[in-house]
């Protein structure tokens, strides 16, 4: 029995747009639509009043909250949502999840630590939204602001962000911790554009316009760029032992 409600008397009940008011709380993403469709899908039951309006109760919204949070925070199908649901309305208690979250794909490094040519020919397609980037980078909205007012990194045009925008982010995140913020950072910045620029210069007379000059032009790309890299590295490795 709800608590205040005398014995006998029901517990009120919401309309959607209760319901819906209620879960943006925690949930600023869902819409009526969302919650029509876990209904239709069989993981709500709401009543319905004779002129077929849904009436929700704090069981139903219990319900829509777990769903809800299994799929944000674990990233858990609606038919695994469905069995723990399930497994729920039977007395049963239903497995902990285990955090899901997006992964860095591995880089290929060389014997040294340094990223390997296979670095940059990577292709994972790894599409983050903004709060999965925050979330998988364990950054605050903020610091992600200031990478992006800086140049550091960059959106796609559909509002995503790739392996290298979360490389990025959880570098600077942890240069941070030591003082260095992203204003610092426009060196690194600078210092990566001149090194693309001169690659271009010497890769640029070697594209054909046959497939075979394009991929050969590639392979330099990659090659050159790893070179590059480590040259880079050495130069601040054997800078710092002057200090």
């Amino acid at each position: 029995m709800v608590a205040g409600l005398a014995r006998g008397e029901r517990e009120p009940l919401l309309n959607i747009g209760q319901v819906l008011d209620r879960l943006r709380t925690d949930f600023e993403d869902v819409s009526i639509p969302k919650i029509r469709f876990l209904e239709s899908e069989g993981l709500i039951k709401p009543e319905r009043t004779p002129s077929g309006y849904r009436k929700f109760s704090e069981g139903d919204i219990a319900r829509l909250q777990y769903i809800l949070r299994m799929q944000r925070d674990h990233y858990l199908p609606l038919k695994v949502i469905g069995e723990h649901l399930d497994a729920m309305d039977r007395g049963l208690q239903p497995p902990e999840p285990e955090p899901v979250v997006p992964t860095v794909p591995k880089v290929a490094v060389g014997s040294d630590g340094l990223p390997a040519p296979e670095s940059f020919r990577r292709t994972d397609k790894l599409r983050l939204s903004r709060k999965e980037l925050i979330k998988v980078a364990e950054i605050d909205a903020d610091l992600l602001t200031q990478l992006e007012e800086f140049a550091l990194i960059t959106p796609s045009a559909t509002g995503h962000y790739d392996t290298d925008a979360l490389v990025i982010a959880q570098t600077a995140s942890e240069l941070a911790d030591f003082g260095i913020e992203p204003r610092h950072l426009r060196a690194f910045r600078t210092a990566a554009d001149r090194e693309v620029g001169l690659i271009q210069q010497v890769v640029a007379p070697r594209r054909g316009r046959d497939a075979g000059a394009a991929a050969r032009a590639e392979e330099a790309v990659s090659e050159i760029a790893a070179l590059s890299v480590r040259l880079h590295a050495t130069l601040v490795k054997a800078g710092l032992r002057r200090i």
